[in-house]
């Protein structure tokens, strides 16, 4: 359960942390804290993913070099107000659309785009800008995105789980859409339980305007660590009809848990390319086999 690291993650994630790094202290400093982020890889549990890391790396990040924990707060602030104020010309998109349902999905599966975290460096608001452009001409999966919507006409319940700031206010109009068709299902947002990354948080989630019932999973992975839930997130979870799941972190940390899930995200590594057979910045729905 969760899709494992590989040499290709580890990779990955040495050469982003130590280009963080370098500019910010000495060559040993930096050979110091590479040989700390190995130790973590090395310690940990057999068969964990990716975001399973991100409470260790933050720590040490604070301790070596005095990184806030909440280093992206700033982003995440800018990433909020860029969707808020672009709220209302968003929602007549969708509104306008032949498929408004799908249409969210659409607009919510672009704002994965928000990542700070995976995209070091290469988020830019004018790029987001001209994709909103383009949004509607959005393929998916079409069998599942129906299979969707058979679920959510049959169940009673939907979970939410977020992905990142300003990400969730594009989640947001998602819901409202999903809301006003199928108007006697339940739906839930969930959050991270604590600051982790440029994830959105209850704070986050509050900025935007939530309209739903907000809970956070009650810990600060980068994901939905099954084995950390707080009880409500677990209870929740079992609970629900319905999961959607957004972005890479919520499908590493979950991919194959068994529950309902359509997991719903921009591919924007190289594991997922390898994983899922298509290129960085697909648009992906895909349902969790049971």
């Amino acid at each position: 359960m969760s899709i494992a690291v590989d040499t290709c993650c580890l990779q990955c994630y040495l050469k982003r942390n130590l280009e963080l790094v370098r500019p910010l202290g000495t060559e040993e400093q930096a050979m110091a804290f590479a040989k700390r982020l190995m130790q973590l890889y090395i310690d940990a549990p057999e068969g964990v993913s990716s975001p399973w890391f991100s409470p260790a790396v933050a720590d040490l990040l604070h301790e070596m070099y005095g990184l806030p924990i909440d280093r992206f707060r700033q982003e995440k602030l800018d990433s909020n107000r860029f969707v808020l104020e672009r709220l209302d010309q968003i929602r007549q998109k969708i509104h306008g659309a032949p498929d408004p349902v799908f249409a969210g999905l659409q607009f919510s599966i672009l704002g994965n785009y928000l990542d700070f975290g995976a995209l070091q460096g290469q988020v830019s608001f004018d790029k987001l800008e001209q994709m909103l452009d383009d949004a509607l001409e959005m393929e998916l999966d079409r069998a599942n995105y129906e299979a969707l919507c058979r679920d959510l006409e049959t169940g009673s319940r939907l979970l939410y789980l977020t992905d990142n700031a300003g990400e969730i206010g594009f989640d947001r109009l998602f819901a409202e859409e999903i809301g006003k068709r199928y108007p006697d299902l339940a739906i839930t947002f969930c959050v991270r339980g604590a600051v982790t990354q440029n994830d959105a948080t209850r704070e986050d989630a509050a900025a935007v305007g939530i309209p739903f019932p907000v809970i956070d999973n009650g810990n600060r992975v980068a994901g939905t660590q099954l084995d950390q839930l707080s009880p409500e997130a677990e209870e929740a979870l079992k609970a629900a009809d319905v999961i959607i799941a957004k972005g890479m972190a919520n499908t590493e940390t979950m991919f194959g848990c068994g529950y309902n899930v359509y997991y719903a995200f921009l591919i924007k590594c190289q594991r997922f390319v390898t994983k899922f057979g298509h290129p960085m910045f697909t648009p992906m729905l895909i349902r969790e086999q049971k």
